[in-house]
């Protein structure tokens, strides 16, 4: 997975067409308040900027080091951008429960192997579904097209023309993979296979 903007149809800089709020032009709304009630509409907004950017970009994770430079995070026409520190502390909220665990920090588990920080927090998935909201979005798809019996490759979830209408396409294949879990403990499916050739079997 290539975490700097890890997508379907190319990642870096530029909005492709993307619509900004219009705080995104307030100077103030790149720069975290310390007022706490401000601060947490700011995490908000910051986080629902997030989430529709990255999904008009087909964008499912940001190296935030790169992220920064793009237009998500830095408005040139004002000359302003959000630090790389306030954009760890961002994701670090969208990853709470009160963020709605709309973030995961790619490679979480690297504190407990002694990793800390900025070492730790330099990547994160974007969550503008969740893994069991995916789960739901294939699950649907599975039923309207009657592949349930059918086995299929992740490789045609991911890139053929079956899919090409459906969000899932050409999403993530960690991402996917995850999503895909979700369904096997619902009862729903049955993944096997090698790592390179996985097969899904929808109930």
């Amino acid at each position: 997975m290539d975490s700097t903007t890890s997508s379907g149809g190319g990642g870096g800089g530029g909005g492709g067409g993307f619509a900004f709020p219009p705080h995104y032009s307030f100077p103030p709304f790149f720069t975290l308040q310390p007022a706490l009630t401000t601060r947490a509409s700011q995490l908000h907004s910051w986080s629902q900027l997030i989430q529709a950017y990255c999904r008009h970009r087909r964008l499912f994770a940001l190296s935030l080091v790169d992220a920064v430079d793009t237009d998500l995070f830095c408005n040139a026409a004002l000359g302003r951008r959000l630090s790389l520190r306030d954009a760890r502390e961002v994701i670090a909220w969208m990853c709470g429960k009160e963020g709605g665990e709309r973030a995961e920090w790619i490679g979480a588990g690297n504190a407990a192997k002694g990793k800390e920080g900025a070492e730790a927090r330099a990547a994160c998935w974007v969550f503008w579904r969740r893994p069991e909201e995916w789960a739901g979005v294939i699950e649907g798809w599975v039923d309207a097209t009657g592949q349930k019996n059918t086995v299929l490759t992740l490789y045609e979830l991911l890139e053929s023309d079956a899919t090409k209408s459906q969000e899932f396409h050409g999403m993530d294949p960690e991402l996917l993979k995850r999503s895909l879990q979700v369904l096997v403990k619902r009862g729903k499916a049955q993944v096997f296979g090698s790592e390179d050739s996985l097969g899904v079997k929808f109930f």
